[in-house]
């Protein structure tokens, strides 16, 4: 009897060579614009909370309580943001992804627009930092359901082989968001007085929405609902669900994402968001601190360009993994090094954490998307991730300068809290497996794969690969 042909195994494209079609491309540039956008009045805002805010809005209180007032009332938009998940995650299953994707769209825009035109304290009294909490509320609500809407419209419109890398074009948004609004704000800073800033500067950015949400409303305009979603309507309709069933049914699944979530938020936030009022007061100005935090996020776009194609080969978990590693080294150096005063050490420390951040960001997307069936994957997907970024997220710049207020100045409880929940993470992670892909087929990752499954055209297996 004769031996069997093995079968021939090549190495995998790490760019792949299917071609993408136009819906897919239309969603790319959708849920990019888009999410930049979302992202960009979050981002906005959390630089606000750090040095505006705390003049304009709780300027009666004292200092130090002025920013923690501040960063609470940053806090909110977490806490808003499951709300907006289990809602819009819920209507995005029933009614699909598109027509949510324009609500919460036209909601984040309406609300910074109405931050930009609120009057300070000194002119309206309470009502002016009630009116900013709500329209932090939701703000929190919008971005609950784009995060994960977008990420979904794009994988699903997506081909197979590069999911993972069009869902990091939508974590994309973020750091664009960052670089967008550091520039900004480093330039009007710059070129204004403390005065002018104060009075009218900072409210530039904000009212600038009025024309990113028009132009993203016709983008979206033009993109059609996911095939998977229209694939899954007969799935839907013989299983109804709901977010109580999806918690009961899914609830350990969005728990681990939860937390293996963590090490990417808590190191984002503490960095870019209090590491902003940290650096402000340790010897750089304003104009530098922004400068930073700008150019280290220009560098996470690219790293997140590189985790989402590598994502798509050697797997969602170990790229969200090897990110999650570098956070570590992160957490042990960042003040240590900050603290030297030096504006390279300060930039190089900076970029490392949030480059590490962003390209284990790269395999969030897919991950969690993967991790649950068609018509409870919004749902899902939205509880696993605004619930880590309000357990871990929301509280960081809030606990970080808390502990560092009752510690006079001390960072080392803010290092100990960073390094325990990277280290759980990593943990949880490590005991994880990859889930399936979006049809329900196991996954096969590595560079070597069998030649018919790499999507060439050009590498065929043959006919007869088993026979004997």
């Amino acid at each position: 009897m004769s031996q069997p042909t093995p079968i021939p195994y090549v190495k995998r494209p790490l760019r792949p060579r299917t071609p993408a079609p136009p819906q897919a491309k239309r969603a790319v540039v959708s849920g990019t614009f888009g999410s930049a956008l979302e992202w960009f009045d979050f981002a906005v805002y959390g630089a606000m909370s750090a040095t505006v805010f705390p003049v304009v809005f709780f300027n009666k209180l004292d200092p130090a309580i002025g920013l923690l007032a501040s960063f609470a009332a940053f806090g909110v938009g977490f806490f808003a943001r499951p709300l907006g998940g289990i809602v819009f995650g819920f209507l995005g299953d029933r009614f699909g992804r598109r027509r949510i994707l324009l609500t919460t769209f036209i909601l984040m825009g309406a609300a910074s627009m109405i931050i930009g035109l609120l009057p300070p304290y000194s002119s309206i009294g309470f009502i002016a930092p009630l009116a900013l909490v709500l329209m932090r509320f939701i703000q929190g609500v919008a971005l609950g359901g784009e995060a994960t809407g977008a990420q979904l419209m794009t994988m699903e419109h997506a081909p197979a082989d590069r999911r993972s890398f069009y869902g990091a074009l939508m974590a994309m948004g973020s750091p664009i968001s960052q670089v967008l609004a550091n520039l900004m704000l480093a330039v009007l800073s710059g070129v204004l007085s403390e005065e002018a800033f104060l009075s009218w500067g900072w409210r530039v950015p904000f009212l600038l929405s009025i024309f990113l949400v028009a132009v993203g409303i016709y983008i979206r305009l033009k993109v059609e609902e996911t095939p998977v979603f229209k694939e899954g309507v007969k799935e839907l309709a013989a299983e109804q669900t709901n977010p109580v069933i999806v918690m009961k049914t899914q609830g350990v699944t969005i728990l681990r994402l939860i937390l293996a979530f963590a090490p990417i938020v808590i190191t984002f936030y503490i960095v870019s968001v209090f590491g902003i009022s940290y650096l402000t007061t340790h010897g750089f100005t304003q104009s530098q601190t922004f400068t930073i935090i700008m150019i280290s996020n220009f560098l996470s776009v690219i790293a997140i360009w590189c985790g989402g194609r590598l994502s798509d080969v050697y797997g969602r978990r170990k790229i969200l993994m090897v990110g999650s590693a570098g956070t570590l080294l992160a957490a042990f150096i960042f003040f240590p090094v900050a603290n030297l005063g030096s504006f390279p050490l300060a930039l190089g420390v900076v970029a490392f954490a949030l480059v590490s951040a962003q390209f284990g960001n790269a395999g969030q997307g897919a991950l969690f998307a993967e991790a649950f069936p068609t018509h409870m994957r919004y749902t899902g997907s939205a509880l696993a991730l605004t619930g880590s970024n309000l357990i871990f997220a929301a509280p960081a710049p809030f606990l970080a300068s808390w502990l560092m207020t009752i510690s006079d100045g001390n960072t080392v409880s803010i290092t100990i809290f960073w390094v325990v929940t990277i280290v759980a993470a990593l943990v949880n992670m490590f005991l994880m497996g990859d889930g399936k892909t979006l049809e329900g087929k196991s996954h096969r990752f590595g560079r070597y794969v069998p030649a018919a499954e790499t999507g060439d055209p050009d590498v065929q297996a043959p006919t007869n690969a088993m026979v004997k």
